[in-house]
């Protein structure tokens, strides 16, 4: 889930900014500060957003650099349970398949793949015994987050795929045209049998 965090803190300015508008000078290095930064209660940053105060520098006696207590927006990602992501299969493996969510990469294991037996081909693709179905690198999917693990630097994403309305995007709209025809075929049976409850009369 994506949220606007407001964060209040100190922001160690190095002393190679000292150049810049002090604004800039702060700006540079929260992004530097918050590349690539996770943390568990927080999530990953995505971007600095803007930065909204900066009170008066401090400098501490033997480091030569400036310390502002700054007021700041960041654009953040936590990965929620039960949440609904969208990404891009990035590998496939024995084991199953990673997908890139943008902020993080998640791993599904091979049997939440898809509602079927699943093996591994010598083509790199995860194929359903039954229905076909393959899943290669470079796939487009819909899947949800139903474990997540802090051990680590990074979170570890458990993610399924096994769901109506999950998996691949072909499949998803395989899936709902075949329900339709199911449901007007459905709907079509009723009205006959209603016609004919109303004929004999």
């Amino acid at each position: 889930m994506f949220y606007l965090t407001e964060v209040e803190d100190y922001v160690r300015v190095e002393p190679k900014l000292f150049g810049l508008q002090t604004i800039e000078a702060v700006e540079q290095q929260l992004r530097e500060i918050y590349t690539d930064y996770y943390d568990k209660e927080f999530g990953r940053v995505i971007a600095v957003v803007d930065v909204l105060e900066i009170g008066e520098g401090v400098i501490i006696p033997g480091d030569g650099a400036a310390y502002y207590n700054s007021r700041f927006k960041l654009l953040v990602w936590k990965p929620e349970l039960q949440e609904i992501v969208y990404g891009i299969i990035s590998e496939i493996t024995n084991f199953g398949a990673f997908i890139d969510m943008g902020a993080m990469r998640g791993m599904i294991h091979i049997s939440q793949t898809m509602d079927d037996f699943v093996s591994f081909s010598k083509t790199n693709t995860l194929m359903g015994k039954v229905s076909k179905r393959s899943l290669k690198e470079g796939d487009l999917c819909i899947a949800r987050i139903v474990a997540i693990s802090h051990k680590g630097d990074e979170p570890k994403i458990g993610l399924t795929m096994r769901q109506p309305g999950l998996g691949k995007i072909e499949w998803v709209q395989e899936d709902k045209i075949k329900k339709e025809k199911e449901e007007a075929k459905i709907a079509k049976a009723e009205e006959k049998a209603a016609k004919g409850k109303g004929g004999k009369k």
